[in-house]
This record gives structure tokens, C-alpha cells and sequence, in this order.
């Protein structure tokens, strides 16, 4: 993924219907975290094309708290989660994991040094899981560095699955762009090369790709104005999740691209396969997510060039 040069970093506050928003902006992105709202990012914006690439409802964005028993599917349904220790609700170990796991209905602390440094450093102790989770979020030019750190507070192995939840706008310009390994794993999935489904008919999916080597996945909207590209390390996560309704569920209409480390997304089921993470007792597990923000035509960006080894 190229880049261009970093510019300056501003780091600000406030408040969104009542919520503490902690954001970080320079000349090319802005993006803003609610942390007691499961450290949730609200807003992902391009500041040289103005396109935001959060979702939100038709309705617009609301914000509010969850109770601890509450479904996902009760939640402000907008924006960007981090999904662990899983996505599916389901009994793992004799603990009952909720939908997307414990960690978007919970507030997380955030480091205020760090902010003032330019930094988002959020974490949170899981209420469940004996798990320590934290993401810090810098901005680098044109691109988003994402770094992960999981540590396991308990004395036995724990098992886990995580995932990115990012919700992205899709219309009917919009297109993939996957790694030929990717494809490979999708083929046979009809709405993969158009994000539609057959006559229009409203549906929703959720596939996964892996394992796979080459962590890239990008997403073009606004015929091809607006592109996110998601590259990472695919040695502790080697697998992509993709969710998309076109007005299937809910009637809405967004798509997700979510690095992961297994399948599918409850973690009984994955633990069973042998298909998810593993953290031994008083062990750190660290890793990386880039995010690029661009326009195949702007080029400031720098992203007139296929990524290497993209359909």
C-alpha cells in the first residue's frame, strides 16, 4: 500500500448527543472513537473528497448505551465494533458469549497521555472472558495504523475469536477488490463482483476466505471516487469475513470487510475445528491493521495503481 508523507496531527473533543468523542484528524482523515460506547469509531471521513465511510442508519446517527443482556441487533447499529472473544452468540467453557462478543456494550478506558500525544489508545477487561483487549489507533498520512494487544488474565489456555466490524456504505457503483488467493476462496459467491444480488431481490450473506497469506481487501464506492483498502499480518489472523445486506436485513443496505482468525463466527464451533486463536495463561498477543483511504483518481493519494496481486 502506498502512502504519501504525514502531516500534521490534531487530536479533539466533543460531544455528540451527549457522548465524549475523542477523534484524531490531519489533512486527509479524520476519525472518532466513543469509548464508553464499546470504544466504538463513529466516523471514518476522507477530508480530501469529503465521503464518509462509517455507516449509519437512513434515520441517521443515534447514539445510546446497552444493557449488559442486550442483542446486537438492539444496538445503534452503526459504524465500526470490535467483535471478541466472539462473533455468534453461543456456550463456550460453561460462560454464555453474547452476540459480537463482550466487548461493544461495555465502556472502555482511554489512555489521556497517549491522546495528547496523537494517539487513541482504548482498552477494556473483559466482563467474561479473562482477557485484556486493547487498540491504539494512529493516523500515518493517508492510512490508519491499527495496533492490537490481547493478553490472557486467567491460568488456564483461552480460546478466542476476533474480528473487525466495520459497517461501509455500499451503492450500486461499488466493487470489490480481492487478492486472486481471495477470490479463489469466493468463487462461486454471485454477489462478490457486483455487491448486488440476482433481479435485485433484497438478501444478505456472510462468507468467509481462508486461510489465505495475502491480508488485502479493498472496497470502491461512488464509481470509484472513494476506495478503503484493509491490508494485515495474516499469520495469527488468516481469514476474511464478509457481511452484506442489500435491504436484506433490516432493509439496509452496507457491507463489511472484517480481518479475522477463524471460522465460522461462534467460538464453540470454531474452537471445535481447530479454527481460532489460542492464548496461553499470562501471554500477549499483539497485531496489526492498516487502513488506506483514497480515490483511484486523486493523485495525492497515491492509489492510481492496482495493489500488487488484486483482481
Amino acid at each position: 500500500m502506498k502512502r504519501q508523507s504525514s502531516p500534521e496531527i490534531v487530536a479533539f473533543r466533543r460531544s455528540e448527543q451527549g457522548f465524549e468523542v475523542f477523534g484524531l484528524r490531519n489533512e486527509v482523515i479524520e476519525i472518532e472513537v466513543v469509548p464508553v460506547l464499546g470504544a466504538k469509531v463513529i466516523s471514518l471521513r476522507n477530508l480530501v473528497t469529503g465521503y464518509q465511510w462509517m455507516w449509519h442508519p437512513p434515520v441517521g446517527m443515534k447514539l445510546f448505551a446497552n444493557h449488559p443482556e442486550d442483542d446486537f441487533a438492539t444496538s445503534t447499529m452503526l459504524g465500526w465494533d470490535e467483535c471478541i472473544p466472539t462473533i455468534a452468540p453461543c456456550q463456550w467453557k460453561g460462560r454464555d458469549l453474547p452476540d459480537h462478543g463482550e466487548a461493544w456494550r461495555v465502556p472502555w478506558e482511554i489512555d489521556l497521555e497517549a491522546f495528547d500525544c496523537g494517539m487513541l489508545k482504548t482498552s477494556i477487561a473483559l466482563p467474561i472472558t479473562p482477557f485484556h483487549f486493547e487498540r491504539s489507533i494512529r493516523l500515518d498520512g493517508n492510512e490508519i495504523q491499527l495496533d492490537y494487544q490481547l493478553e490472557n488474565l486467567g491460568s488456564e489456555p483461552e480460546e478466542f475469536l476476533w474480528a473487525m466490524h466495520p459497517l461501509l456504505p455500499v451503492d450500486d457503483s461499488s466493487q470489490f477488490q480481492f487478492t486472486k488467493e481471495t477470490a479463489k476462496h469466493l468463487a462461486g459467491e454471485p454477489w462478490v463482483e457486483r455487491l448486488s444480488f440476482i433481479n435485485g431481490t433484497p438478501a444478505c450473506a456472510k462468507s468467509f476466505a481462508g486461510p489465505i497469506g495475502e491480508g488485502h481487501a479493498a472496497i470502491a464506492n461512488n464509481d470509484g471516487r472513494d476506495r478503503i483498502v484493509f491490508e494485515w499480518n495474516t499469520e495469527l489472523n488468516h481469514t476474511l469475513g464478509l457481511w452484506l445486506t442489500r435491504g436484506g436485513w433490516n432493509g439496509y443496505h452496507h457491507v463489511a470487510l472484517e480481518p479475522t482468525n477463524g471460522s465460522p463466527d461462534a467460538l464453540a464451533d470454531a474452537a471445535k475445528a481447530g479454527h481460532c486463536g489460542l492464548v496461553k495463561p499470562g501471554e500477549i498477543q499483539a497485531w496489526t491493521v492498516r487502513i488506506g483511504v483514497g480515490s483511484w483518481s486523486h493523485n495525492r493519494l497515491n492509489y492510481t495503481d492496482p495493489i500488487d496481486g488484486m483482481i
